[in-house]
């Protein structure tokens, strides 16, 4: 991926500062010109269970993450234990010297499965279920080995600075151990310093301890850990280079769109977009045109869609963000807003189901779901974001295919893009254009809100407005919105607003239903954020004289077959990617195309896709040693 292809982890329990600890690396690392990828993984507790957070660098665009760490830093013994086999050859763990002595019996956190596992392994290498024992291991392969007493640097910092509470501040030990880490890569520590300003600048007595604790801890490494060669010194950054978390993308996306309302209730991983758009209810997206939101939190889903639709009816531009347990209370309403051709956005977060399933993990589960969500046929657009940066202007085209054809969209993201940090180009508001439709200002004479029209889409009126009067109803209705149970218009309804399905594919252009990356005789169909790992992967098998092509379908209800279908004419192989377990795009390009996928590459693990996994599964394909199914594992 270029001369520096670097990945840090760190790991911890739960509540133990993880996630702030990457956040100071990760703007170290941007703010000196790199790009970054990174990912945080955890369970679904408030506090106490295991979280790491894997930071990938490098000095040209990289999407994804991979299977190998450069350098690890631990200040509990789990971490360790789960993640030291990760660590690649003349790679370096960073540790507490205090947990040497630790074994597998005392860390509670450790769940029987993996212990069982672990214990088999050790046992095989003849080595203790210990701490020491597993670093063992790590040393036996070239790993460099950097113990250091965490609590004797508090306590040694605290003498220096004449400050006895700074002894007992374990929650340091986060900033302590990534300033350790730059110390040994050599990363210039004023960066460091004003990283640590950055995310504490609501705090600036938090921020000035830390800063004392990274000092102190930076000069430690510096002169003290001697003989490991990777460096990050910096390099050339990039002009209009953001670093963003993984829901600014639809959250700032519906702010530029116009999006005006946000009902939501609190679900994992959706809850962030949300909450962020409470942050931020004013905002200055472009001279002339500022930006607002009004963001609702509900008791449930259902009145969340129920207020959304309300909202769209006055002519604001609406929505909510959920996740599949969420959409599944919704799917009632949705068919309601889907009759009375209300157009609404639904920003839907998959994670790991079925059920509440790994509700803080990854999966992409729901998209048959969605595709058939509700009871009746009714239109709607279902449509797939690859990566933070596209989301972001996806988001606008959601807004105009709802409103242009006034049906409901569900703009489907995940778990794995929700928990991404990355660098990426500066948000661009002049690229997102606004089209309301038919929505109109004024009304003349008498209204029918669903009018026959010769392209199906009837003139829409908004509440309040003279001489725009409609009625909505659950039932089948006739042009005026009065109920009636008339087989001939019914005919008629059901006709014009299914007919909108053919129009959508016939209007919205072939570059915003299927990005293509080229066309080979292996080719992979794939959809969402698989999209990352894939072309990341695609780098790594053409250095081996490999050409591998990459369709990313982004329209994927209604599916745009004939189109797909002459992309792939001179494809031998397809090859289905996607992280679930019954490969369901594969069963939407079967039914649409009605041509096999020859190969699935499949990970519901709840763990997201790595490039080197990816690679690794196409070099079999490409040389007949692969199964029909490769299941993909790589991950704590």
């Amino acid at each position: 991926m270029g001369s520096v292809d670097f990945s840090w982890l760190i790991g911890g329990p739960q509540g133990s500062g993880v996630e702030s600890g990457a956040n100071i690396f990760s703007k170290v690392c941007a703010e000196l010109g790199y790009q970054i990828f990174g990912k945080r993984e955890f369970y679904s507790n408030i506090k106490g269970e295991h979280s790491y957070f894997i930071v990938r660098v490098s000095d040209e665009k990289i999407r994804s993450n991979v299977n190998d760490v450069s350098l690890m830093i631990s200040f509990d013994a789990e971490t360790i234990f789960r993640h030291f086999d990760e660590v690649s050859e003349n790679g370096a763990i960073i540790y507490d010297s205090d947990l040497e002595d630790a074994d597998t019996d005392k860390v509670r956190t450790l769940d029987t499965p993996f212990k069982e596992r672990l214990h088999n392994f050790l046992e095989s290498k003849d080595k203790p279920f210990t701490i020491s024992g597993v670093l063992e291991l790590a040393k036996d392969k070239g790993v460099r080995l950097f113990p250091v007493s965490f609590k004797s640097l508090l306590e040694s910092l605290s003498e220096e600075v004449d400050n006895p509470k700074l002894r007992g501040l374990v929650r340091m030990y986060n900033v302590i151990g990534v300033s350790l880490s730059l110390g040994l890569i050599k990363m210039p520590s004023d960066s460091l310093l004003r990283s640590i300003d950055s995310i504490f600048a609501k705090k600036p007595q938090i921020a000035r301890l830390n800063k004392q604790a990274a000092t102190y801890s930076y000069n430690h490494a510096a002169t003290k850990f001697n003989g490991f060669e990777q460096t990050l010194t910096g390099t050339t950054k990039e002009s209009d280079t953001i670093i963003v978390q993984g829901h600014y993308g639809t959250s700032i996306g519906k702010m530029v769109s116009g999006c005006r309302f946000q009902s939501y209730y609190p679900i994992t991983p959706a809850s962030d977009e949300s909450v962020h758009l409470e942050s931020n209810e004013m905002l200055g997206v472009r001279n002339g045109r500022p930006g607002s939101i009004a963001v609702i939190q509900t008791e449930d889903e259902i009145s969340a869609i129920g207020m959304m639709i309300g909202a769209a009816l006055t002519g604001t531009r609406s929505s909510t963000s959920t996740s599949g347990p969420g959409f599944a209370l919704m799917t009632e309403a949705l068919g309601w807003a889907g009759i009375n051709e209300v157009p609404v956005v639904i920003t839907l977060y998959q994670r790991s189901g079925p059920s509440t399933g790994l509700p803080t993990r990854h999966g992409q589960d729901d998209l048959l779901f969605t595709v058939f969500a509700g009871h009746g046929d009714f239109p709607k657009l279902v449509y797939a974001s690859g990566d933070i940066e596209e989301s972001f202007y996806d988001t606008g085209r959601c807004f105009n295919y709802a409103d242009i054809y006034q049906i409901p969209v569900i703009h489907m993201m995940d778990k794995f893009l929700s928990s991404s940090v990355v660098t990426c180009k500066k948000f661009d508001p002049e690229k997102i254009t606004i089209n309301r439709g038919k929505l109109v200002d004024r009304v003349d004479g008498k209204y029918k809100r669903f009018a026959f029209t010769d392209d199906g889409i009837s003139p829409r009126s908004r509440l309040g407005l003279d001489n725009g009067i409609f009625w909505n109803t659950g039932d089948e209705s006739d042009e005026y919105g009065h109920i009636t149970e008339d087989p001939q218009i019914r005919i008629k309804m059901m006709d014009k607003r299914m007919s909108r399905l053919d129009l959508a594919l016939e209007q919205i252009p072939n570059d915003e239903q299927v990005a293509s990356f080229g066309v080979h005789e292996f080719t992979i169909i794939s959809w969402g954020s698989t999209k990352g790992p894939i072309l990341d992967a695609l780098s790594m098998i053409k250095r081996d004289g490999i050409d591998v092509g990459f369709l990313q379908i982004k329209l994927l209800h209604p599916f745009p077959g004939q189109y797909v279908k002459s992309l792939l004419s001179e494809a031998r192989t397809i090859i289905d990617v996607e992280a679930n377990h019954s490969g369901q795009l594969g069963k939407i390009f079967q039914q649409n195309i009605s041509r096999d996928v020859d190969y699935y590459i499949l990970k519901y693990t709840g763990r997201a896709m790595t490039s080197t996994e990816i690679y690794d599964s196409l070099r079999k394909i490409v040389e007949n040693r692969a199964e029909k199914r490769e299941v993909l594992s790589h991950g704590a």
